[in-house]
């Protein structure tokens, strides 16, 4: 343990944000996979309660996911990344 006035610094660690444009992706794969996620975890809530229509809505909810990952996809191939 250092004496207090020691001049010793303590460093916090940094963490760096990185947005999806720094990564190179388009933000319709990103909101894609959430979707995605979202609609599984609802299929899944609704397959452990016997909830049919919640179990179809996270069905729905995939796809669409899906469809728009797969958008995000190919604007990154147009835009070459």
């Amino acid at each position: 343990m250092q004496p207090s006035g020691s001049g010793t610094e303590q460093k916090l660690n940094e963490v760096e944000i990185v947005t999806t444009k720094e990564m190179g992706m388009d933000k319709d794969r990103v909101k894609g996979k959430g979707k995605q996620t979202g609609g599984s975890l609802k299929e899944g809530a609704g397959k452990a309660t016997g909830d049919r229509k919640l179990e179809n809505e996270g069905k729905a909810d995939k796809g669409k996911g899906k469809v728009q990952e797969g958008f995000g996809r190919a604007k990154d191939k147009l835009r070459g990344k």
